[in-house]
């Protein structure tokens, strides 16, 4: 049994001074594949540059952060598109999605960006990996219309109530990622994974963001991912290792982990 951290920005400039420690801690700790989404142009090569070093770990994905969308969405997709023909082996389309916390000038532009790049996971056969921060309503109204056979994903930090829950496992090939979040007090997502099927959730961190109690506030890392385990046992009434071992097989199956 191990443990597959689905979304961490491992190469993010908050772990240049200890990056290879952080790895080694999480192989120490039983996290031993780490899944990197994306975020615009300037992320990529320090994603890549982790993978190239760390093969059979680091897994990329490729994609447009809806922060990073602007009037200029369309030039920008059109440039990250090109990675998919050169032989990189990305294992989603992601980070993709909408945001509506931060901003919502460009919310026409997050729109059009996160349709493309749906599109993008139908062409390539890929999973995707959805950012929803104040933004269930306008997503929910995207895969309404999108949603098929062939699209699948996982919807990352999910923070929803039980309906979105309920709604995101009803399009058929989605699961909930979840992280840090469950472990805070006031969240309330404990009671609505207690009427979610373990079939349906991976584990993440997002970090360096959202680290779980008592790490809250701290910066967060893969190594924390048993912490979430942790919580998640004391849910569903069953050992951290059953815990990790059907996660760890959720994640495997749907991003098609060797």
């Amino acid at each position: 049994m191990y443990f597959v951290d689905t979304h961490t920005h491992l190469y993010s400039s908050q772990f240049n001074e200890d990056r290879d420690v952080v790895i080694q801690n999480c192989l120490k700790h039983g996290v031993q594949k780490l899944l990197l989404p994306n975020i615009d142009l300037s992320s990529i090569e320090g994603m890549m540059d982790l993978v190239d070093k760390y093969p059979n770990i680091c897994y990329p994905m490729m994609g447009l952060h809806p922060c990073s969308v602007d009037e200029n969405v369309e030039q920008t997709l059109a440039q990250i598109e090109v990675y998919f023909h050169e032989n990189h082996k990305f294992i989603a389309v992601g980070e993709i999605g909408i945001d509506l916390y931060w901003d919502k000038s460009f919310l026409k532009e997050q729109i059009k960006a996160f349709e493309i790049q749906i599109n993008w996971a139908k062409k390539y056969r890929l999973p995707i990996v959805i950012h929803a921060r104040d933004s269930f309503d306008e997503i929910f109204q995207v895969l309404d219309r999108l949603n098929d056979e062939y699209l699948r994903g996982v919807f990352h930090c999910f923070t929803g109530d039980l309906d979105q829950a309920n709604k995101v496992i009803a399009y058929g090939g989605f699961k909930l990622g979840i992280g840090g979040v469950v472990t805070f007090k006031k969240s309330g997502l404990d009671e609505v994974l207690k009427n979610i099927s373990l079939e349906n959730i991976i584990l993440e961190t997002d970090s360096p963001y959202l680290a779980p109690t008592p790490y809250r506030g701290k910066r967060n890392q893969s190594t924390y991912i048993p912490i979430i385990a942790q919580k998640l046992s004391s849910i569903y009434g069953i050992s951290e290792e059953e815990i990790g071992s059907i996660t760890t097989q959720n994640a495997i199956n749907l991003f098609n982990l060797s």
